[in-house]
């Protein structure tokens, strides 16, 4: 984690809001001969009590959930468009390009959970992503029989998070003209990932 206490959020509503805005996370961990693995699912996110809890499913007999099962110490990073910042850009010259970026690490220990979890999981996931809860995708109108049998072959989880750590690098060390012109510039390449940053850098 790049830690430079000027490329931070600025308080812990900003890293949760940014968290349940990129729900699609990379969930990291090592198996049983200390190799990395990692799996990349969508996810819940809650704050209870001051702690935060993030929920997901992960298909069984897969390398990475054998991996989890068997060591349950994890990292799971939640990552935003990021963007190529020319050094062109900046008021000073003769310095180096770089590249701005957000992300959060939530590290925690996973722990699976039993069917009458996930039941509710897959009934919350639902509704959090499709938002009509009247479509004929919400679980409660699905066969019983089909999600029986879906089920089987997966597994519901819960992380209770230990540690949060958030890099949000967003030219936060440049003055306020190149801070301007960056943004303006990442308005022009006009790629969603640089309007985005550049609706970032301004917030």
């Amino acid at each position: 984690m790049y830690d430079i206490s000027y490329f931070k959020a600025k308080d812990h509503k900003e890293v949760f809001d940014f968290m349940q805005a990129n729900p699609f996370v990379t969930i990291c961990g090592v198996d049983e001969k200390g190799f990395p693995i990692a799996a990349q699912i969508p996810i819940l996110i809650k704050e209870v009590e001051g702690k935060i809890v993030i929920s997901g499913h992960l298909m069984r007999k897969q390398d990475h959930t054998n991996a989890f099962e068997l060591n349950n110490h994890v990292l799971v990073i939640f990552s935003a468009p990021s963007a190529f910042v020319s050094a062109s850009w900046y008021t000073s010259k003769g310095q180096a390009s770089t590249w701005n970026y957000q992300t959060v690490h939530a590290i925690g220990k996973i722990e699976m959970k039993d069917e009458a979890h996930l039941h509710q999981l897959l009934t919350d996931l639902t509704m959090h992503f499709e938002k009509d809860m009247d479509a004929p995708t919400q679980v409660k109108n699905l066969d019983p029989m089909y999600m029986q049998q879906n089920m089987k072959a997966i597994v519901s989880f819960e992380i209770e998070v230990a540690e949060l750590k958030n890099v949000f690098k967003l030219s936060q060390n440049r003055d306020e003209a190149s801070h301007q012109n960056i943004q303006n510039e990442l308005n022009k390449e006009g790629t969603p990932a640089c309007k985005y940053m550049a609706a970032a850098m301004k917030r």
